[in-house]
């Protein structure tokens, strides 16, 4: 593994979480990844090992509105689009899996911005 040291610790923070947290249809788990540029989130139902929906930065829908945004503004409107279409699936209730990566920044922001969209968490 040629992985630099701050990676080594999101992916040790990441594989303890992810013993604990799962997802089932009724409770997906929400598992966000944030690279340098974009946001990626998607709801993940591990029992059936299905993707339920997605949503980033890189979306169609989000691309227009989050270009000249700042990092994390994109980040909750992601946040607000994901809970639009889990919403829209019927699915009120997730699991936040922050995939390794500190709570705050964009990924605070994300979560917030799906806690506005009317997920629970």
């Amino acid at each position: 593994m040629s992985r630099n040291l701050k990676d080594n610790a999101r992916l040790s923070r990441q594989k303890r979480v992810r013993k604990k947290v799962r997802g089932t249809p009724g409770r997906p788990r929400l598992s966000v990844f944030r690279s340098a540029r974009h946001i990626y989130v998607q709801a993940v139902d591990d029992l059936g090992a299905v993707t339920l929906a997605a949503a980033s930065t890189l979306t169609p829908a989000l691309r227009e509105s989050v270009k000249g945004e700042k990092k994390s503004p994109s980040a909750r409107l992601v946040g607000k689009k994901i809970a639009e279409i889990l919403l829209s699936q019927g699915v009120r209730d997730v699991v936040f899996d922050r995939n390794g990566f500190l709570y705050h920044g964009r990924v605070k922001a994300l979560s917030e911005g799906a806690r506005e969209g009317g997920l629970n968490f």
